[in-house]
């Protein structure tokens, strides 16, 4: 099958781009950076049809990587009902923001330069889904890392810019600490990074009943979920992340990057199922995640931030679902969430393309009539989102609450108002932009046909994508333990439904409303608006206390003290002193050269003399 060049076709892409970029037109590097994704998409699907109904997992091995001792890792790709479903949506999605950036970014100086990273950023995506092993998934792992800082940080002249990139890179490194921990203790306790073999040994073990091995090693890789997937306490990151263009917004939170840590849990679920306490601590978090995001992006005013928002939120359910034991569910809500959200911030691009740049929603308002298109996608994604009955998030996070609902009730109390609060915030969002009186300073303007036909055909896949039935592909996988629950989906869907006549009422019929709301939450609606002071708290407590002892005691007392002037400048002066000293027998003269070895001489002959009169 050649598994090998799903992942190829973008590499080619990227260096294609990289190196010749410079000398070939826009139009050339359109057709390599889309051109080379949707070879990856076609060879997907040939393969999906050519392995149909793909009952078992297909894999093939290409070479050893690494033997040593009891430890064999090879290269080795495998494709099976839950990579298929990863597959179809990391191509298809990202085949989309691929056709969508050539008008986006069509007038940046950077073209060649920001679809060469958007390959690579496939490249690794495809590695980490296709690999058979924990180790080739931690290299797409990784490689996702990177992408991501060089396309966040693509408008690399502007310091903010560089420092979200850093901010991402560095968070992400601490949640990926804990995830090598628990490759290595993988190592120790099964002997392999096999997915297939780890499956086989954790097969024959009970399940943990308290804190062990099988614990801490799902929760040191949880710890590296938390970072990719932007979850408590590591979230801090994605917000900033808007620092980027639009499309590496919309790859990052909808096909790629994020949904790495989702995918990784799933596709352990058989060392999760064996650790009970990690699975509710994964479910917890996944749940304060959800309602602390959402309850943030209530007052956000920049548009791709109030989304950037939803997204923790929605992998918070994610990880609810993986938490209770519905793989399926949460899988289901990645791909119906990537739809949704790649059309979320895609239409967000699509305004502030028509707007010269504008974020700030209060500067927006009146947008339907001069942008039709976008008004009416958008709405479709906002009415998924918000888990609007017949939309794709209606079936997908329902799924997860019909779960949580059997698993724990006040769980999926939680999750239902925190459903309604998504759907309030993306509808005041919505509302803000596209009624009321325009605010703005600059002529709207609807996108080219090159923006719309991605936002439109999102628009499709956000609006029946919840017809395609995930969980019964994926029950091979994972046995179908979740059912439905009418009455859990009748509450959830009725609390997203209040959420959108709420922000009606205050964003469209009566607006002063939310000036009223505003000053009567005083000081809560402060500590909302400004995230809960949880960077100012990072700052203060974790940043600051590192600077401070790098800048006193590793720089001022180790390299500047210790290493320069004591070991590198002390050295050299020693060196100096002596040469200086010796430097005063190397006169250049013949005479008194020959006079030191005359005076040396009779030195030679008066000790042998004297040492021959001692005997």
């Amino acid at each position: 099958m050649n598994l090998w060049l799903i992942p190829f076709f973008p590499l080619i892409g990227f260096a294609l781009n990289g190196i010749l970029g410079r000398r070939v037109s826009k139009q050339l590097i359109s057709v390599i950076g889309v051109g080379t994704v949707a070879a990856s998409f076609l060879y997907v699907v040939a393969i999906l049809l050519k392995l149909s109904p793909l009952n078992t997992a297909y894999s093939e091995h290409y070479f050893t990587w690494i033997q040593s001792g009891f430890l064999q890792v090879g290269f080795d790709l495998v494709i099976d009902r839950l990579t298929s479903v990863m597959l179809l949506v990391v191509t298809g999605v990202g085949l989309l923001i691929h056709i969508y950036s050539i008008g986006y970014m069509a007038e940046d100086s950077g073209y060649y330069r920001f679809f060469s990273f958007l390959n690579l950023f496939m490249f690794f995506m495809l590695i980490l889904v296709l690999a058979s092993n924990l180790l080739l998934l931690f290299v797409g792992w990784e490689g996702v890392g990177l992408s991501s800082y060089l396309l966040v940080s693509f408008y690399f002249h502007e310091d903010w810019v560089t420092n979200a990139g850093n901010k991402a890179f560095i968070v992400n490194r601490i949640g990926d600490f804990g995830f090598t921990l628990g490759i290595l203790l993988t190592v120790v306790t099964f002997h392999t990074l096999d997915f297939g073999k780890m499956a086989t040994a954790v097969g024959t073990m009970p399940a943990e009943v308290g804190f062990g091995t099988l614990t801490v090693l799902t929760l040191l890789l949880f710890a590296g979920a938390t970072g990719k997937s932007a979850q408590i306490p590591l979230f801090v990151w994605l917000p900033d992340a808007m620092a980027g263009p639009t499309p590496v917004s919309a790859l990052i939170h909808a096909a790629t990057m994020v949904t790495a840590g989702v995918y990784m849990i799933a596709r352990l679920s058989f060392l999760y199922d064996h650790a009970p306490v990690a699975m509710s601590f994964v479910a917890v978090v996944g749940l304060i995640t959800a309602v602390m995001a959402a309850t943030i992006g209530m007052a956000q005013n920049d548009i791709k931030r109030v989304f950037a928002y939803s997204t923790i939120s929605q992998l918070g359910y994610m990880f609810l679902g993986l938490g209770v034991g519905a793989y399926s569910a949460g899988i289901f809500h990645l791909m119906t969430h990537a739809f949704f959200k790649a059309l979320l911030f895609l239409g967000a691009g699509s305004v502030i393309h028509g707007l010269s740049g504008e974020q700030d929603l209060r500067h927006m308002g009146g947008l339907r009539k001069a942008m039709p298109i976008t008004f009416w996608t958008l709405g479709a994604a906002c009415l998924a989102i918000s888990g609007f009955p017949g939309f794709s998030g209606f079936f997908s996070k329902d799924a997860i609450l019909s779960a949580a609902y059997t698993h724990a009730p006040w769980m999926f109390w939680i999750g239902a108002i925190t459903a309604g609060i998504t759907a309030f915030y993306v509808f005041r969002a919505y509302f803000l932009a596209f009624f009321g009186e325009y605010r703005g300073h600059h002529h709207a303007h609807e996108s080219p046909p090159v923006m719309t036909l991605p936002l439109i055909v999102l628009a499709v896949l956000s609006i029946g994508g919840g017809y395609i039935n995930v969980p019964t592909w994926l029950s091979p996988a994972f046995p179908l333990s979740e059912h439905e629950n009418v009455t859990a989906m009748v509450i959830s869907a009725s609390f997203g439904i209040l959420g959108i006549i709420i922000a009606a009422i205050m964003y469209v019929f009566r607006p002063g409303l939310a000036e009223s709301f505003k000053n009567a939450m005083g000081p809560l609606y402060t500590l909302v608006l400004n995230k809960y002071y949880v960077d100012e708290f990072y700052q203060a407590a974790i940043v600051k206390p590192l600077e401070g002892i790098s800048r006193t005691f590793l720089w001022r007392g180790v390299d500047e003290g210790l290493i320069d002037t004591g070991l590198v400048n002390g050295l050299g002066r020693v060196v100096r002193d002596w040469g200086s000293m010796f430097r005063r027998y190397q006169s250049g003269s013949i005479r008194n050269y020959a006079t030191l070895i005359l005076a040396g001489s009779l030195l030679v002959i008066f000790v042998f003399i004297l040492a021959g009169s001692t005997r």
